[in-house]
């Protein structure tokens, strides 16, 4: 409703300046109905123009207002060069001087839009690296630490890069992209049981981020261009890193290898905790529930809520249910980790824990 009003206003003001000169008489149309509907006609195209636009860029508009401030600027000095040239090569009071006078204005004011024009449009092509030649001169919003991190669904999904934040050591800003947004709810509302667990667990973590005051989470709207919004959604997000100078999170193996290829820089999750301790120790308690057959024979497979793979020795016969296991071995790679264990006691029957797994720890 207040945007109805300002358009009202800027036609009004507009109309009541053209009658205003028109009654002065200071402009080469003196029938004032002509100017009235003339300017009435410019109010219109300046509204429509408006109404067209409706994602106004406001780091566009400081890129024009600065270049347009450089670009008068240059034409003042240039217009300073034309007088001395003029003064050295014409002395006052030639008649060539005397003529020349409407030709010399002319190439000032073409001097003065030219320049105008190449300053905005260098500080448009240019806005990312202005703040390095200037160095309080920034278009952009100024973020938390100097390259933001990208979040990808698995990493979401994931869950650790939570427990990252709260340590305190990431002060860049996490990105999450509209379209890795839609992927991750798109998964929370799919029939498959686990792939539904996995995405509302995806949200709920990305809920809690958003609540961390130790982090500064941002959805994040990309503008891309018709062939780059055809693409896979890691294409896209790989191609949304190079625009805005990004890394990208991920555990995901392929995604990883694609952006190395395309020069990406990429934060494995499963490298990081590869690095660290593991998470599971040899003779820690779990308890999961075995879903499917291992390749081995007795084996059987379950999965933590996180898609952590569980191989039970002897898990075969106990397909369905939910069963407590002591923790063999654990193997981390850039792919992935798997959890290795042996069936320890009896079946705890009941239903799965909420979490997908309980942790106990290791018995003397």
């Amino acid at each position: 409703m207040l945007q109805h009003f300002l358009r009202l206003f800027l036609v009004l003001a507009l109309l009541a300046a053209a009658k205003s000169v028109a009654e002065e008489g200071k402009l080469f149309v003196t029938s004032q109905p002509i100017l009235v509907v003339g300017t009435f006609f410019l109010a219109v195209i300046v509204v429509v123009v408006e109404i067209l636009i409706p994602r106004k860029s406001l780091q566009a508009l400081a890129g024009v207002f600065f270049g347009l401030a450089v670009g008068m600027l240059v034409a003042y000095c240039l217009n300073l060069v034309v007088d001395i040239f003029v003064s050295a090569f014409f002395p006052t009071g030639l008649p060539m001087v005397e003529n020349s006078v409407a030709a010399i204005a002319a190439t000032k004011f073409m001097l003065g839009i030219i320049s105008c024009y190449y300053c905005i449009s260098f500080v448009l092509q240019t806005k990312d690296d202005i703040r390095f030649v200037i160095p309080y001169v920034e278009f952009a919003k100024q973020l938390k630490g100097e390259r933001p991190i990208l979040l990808d669904t698995s990493v979401i999904i994931d869950g650790r890069i939570a427990e990252i934040c709260d340590t305190g050591i990431i002060d860049q800003p996490l990105i999450v992209p509209r379209f890795v947004l839609q992927e991750l709810q798109t998964v929370a509302d799919s029939s498959d049981k686990l792939k539904r667990v996995r995405g509302r667990r995806g949200l709920d973590i990305l809920n809690g981020l958003q609540t961390n005051t130790r982090v500064e989470v941002q959805i994040h709207e990309p503008e891309f261009t018709k062939e780059e919004a055809g693409e896979p959604v890691d294409s896209k997000l790989l191609t949304l890193a190079q625009k805005i100078n990004g890394r990208v999170a991920t555990n995901d193996y392929n995604l990883n290898k694609l952006g190395k290829v395309r020069g990406v820089d990429i934060i494995n999750i499963n490298d990081l905790a590869n690095a660290l301790k593991p998470v599971a120790l040899p003779g820690e308690a779990l308890t999961v529930k075995i879903i499917k057959p291992g390749e081995e024979g007795g084996q059987g497979v379950g999965y933590l809520d996180d898609g952590t793979m569980v191989v039970v020795d002897n898990g075969r016969e106990s397909i369905g249910q939910v069963v407590e296991i002591a923790v063999t071995s654990m193997l981390q790679t850039s792919a992935g980790r798997m959890i290795f264990g042996r069936i320890d006691g009896a079946d705890s029957g009941g239903q799965s824990s909420p979490r997908g797994a309980r942790r106990r720890p290791p018995q003397k």
